[in-house]
């Protein structure tokens, strides 16, 4: 299974939010699969046409994602997803 891990950014959000293990397959199944844990989070994570948000990048293996438009990056049961929420502002 695949471990997703967050920032803290997203904590704030939702407070019960912790590292997780999901089903491999694509970017996109696994932030689905998150998104029923944790219902609304994908209003944090994506834009309505489904890409990812400008402030947000997601890692796997270390390396950002290729697909932000419809996040089709592979992800196998033996990677480890990170979900980053960029700040802003000044």
């Amino acid at each position: 299974m695949a471990k997703v891990r967050f920032t803290a950014a997203l904590k704030r959000f939702y407070p019960n939010l912790q590292e997780e293990t999901v089903e491999g397959g694509s970017v996109a199944v696994v932030l689905k699969t998150i998104n029923q844990k944790y219902p609304g989070i994908l209003d944090y994570i994506l834009e309505e046409d489904g890409s990812l948000r400008k402030h947000v990048n997601i890692f796997v293996k270390e390396e950002l994602i290729k697909d932000k438009e419809t996040l089709s990056d592979l992800v196998s049961d033996q990677d480890e997803i990170l979900i980053y929420q960029a700040l802003s502002g000044g």
